[in-house]
């Protein structure tokens, strides 16, 4: 831990390249993540260099503003013993990773769940999602993380989605990779029935929703194929999301969560209906 009076007298850059990692490692220490080692000056020291960040002019308005804020909370907490609140430094985190130059990356960010409790983990019984040709293992993981939330039983995989094990995936599914069961299979093998999420279909607030099956999800690029639509539209049919923008379609992985909390919402009124 360098001395806060050698921190002030370094380069600006210097300085706040430095500054960037403490920032990260008491936001990842606050949220949870063991990221540094506990010492008994943390506190102080992290408030002193609140204190730099507060006198450095060369911050834009908005910015100033709000590493003034911040830093001031800070301060104040730390003077009157009190614990750190997470957003202050958070906020200083992020104003000076872009005054460095630091473009913040998903896997930069820290969500402080920590790790899930599968054994707590409600679901849906009956409730899957087919996974077709996804390339993107940002949006696999958006995708755990979505049926998690809204109590998918199971996800299963084609041979060239992307993976739930990798790295990008892991860091968007946030914890959810890893309690949410999945396995990889063609679609073919598998008992429905099925129904697609794709453009042109059964508007998703008239289509009838399942008790239990499959919901299928296509690739970002080609969507749904012809093949596993054809398959669908002799189950359960496609259903759409409205949608008035000139676009027309939604990012996968926002997709998956609207039809998931829709479906979700419809099974649990069921079940809680008398």
């Amino acid at each position: 831990m360098i001395p806060v009076h050698k921190l002030a007298k370094l380069p600006r850059h210097q300085r706040l390249r430095k500054i960037a990692k403490f920032l990260e490692a008491e936001d990842r220490r606050l949220a949870g993540e063991s990221a540094f080692e506990t010492f008994s000056a943390r506190d102080g020291f992290i408030a002193a260099i609140a204190g730099l960040l507060a006198d450095d002019a060369e911050f834009g308005d908005a910015e100033r503003a709000a590493v003034r804020e911040s830093a001031g909370e800070l301060v104040e907490r730390f003077s009157l013993g009190r614990p750190f609140e997470r957003r202050s430094v958070n906020t200083l985190r992020h104003i000076v990773a872009a005054a460095v130059g630091t473009q913040i990356a998903d896997w930069d960010l820290v969500d402080g769940t920590g790790s899930l409790a599968a054994d707590k983990r409600a679901t849906l019984r009956g409730v899957r999602v087919f996974l077709e040709d996804i390339r993107s293992p940002f949006n696999v993981g958006s995708i755990f993380r979505a049926a998690e939330s809204f109590g998918v039983e199971k996800a299963y995989l084609s041979p060239l989605c992307a993976s739930p094990d990798h790295p990008r995936a892991a860091r968007s599914a946030m914890g959810c990779d890893k309690i949410v069961a999945w396995e990889r299979a063609e679609l073919e093998t598998l008992e429905g029935p099925f129904f697609a999420l794709e453009t042109g279909g059964t508007p998703m607030d008239e289509f009838d929703f399942p008790e239990s099956g499959i919901l299928i999800v296509g690739s970002e690029e080609l969507g749904v194929h012809p093949k596993t639509l054809a398959l669908a539209e002799k189950s359960l049919g496609r259903v759409s999301i409205p949608t008035i923008g000139v676009k027309g379609s939604l990012n996968v992985s926002v997709a998956f969560g609207i039809a998931m909390r829709e479906w979700c919402s419809r099974l649990t009124a069921f079940a809680c209906s008398p």
